[in-house]
């Protein structure tokens, strides 16, 4: 499983709307890395920017696999139980 994600935020990226936006969405995944780039493609062609904008989508966007990244690239918060005071790590 394969997921388009955001480099600033790790926010998982979805599908683009009638408008062009991509907005996060955390239930998009893709079986396979070539049906995740297609996906991105999809993106990059919704937004209609060129390629040397800043935003555009190859340098904004990336593609990663499942395990990867929510072990290595996912932002993580640290946090505290109140009730044991144990802490751990949270998704941010």
């Amino acid at each position: 499983m394969f997921y388009i994600y955001e480099k600033s935020s790790t926010y998982i990226i979805g599908k683009p709307d009638r408008n062009g936006v991509a907005r996060p969405d955390h239930r998009q995944s893709y079986k396979t890395m070539s049906a995740a780039k297609a996906g991105l493609t999809r993106i990059i062609k919704a937004e209609n920017l060129l390629p040397t904008d800043p935003n555009y989508g190859e340098f904004r966007y990336a593609i990663a696999e499942a395990d990867n990244f929510h072990t290595f690239i996912e932002k993580q918060v640290k946090k505290k139980n109140l009730m044991s005071g144990e802490e751990f790590m949270e998704p941010a």
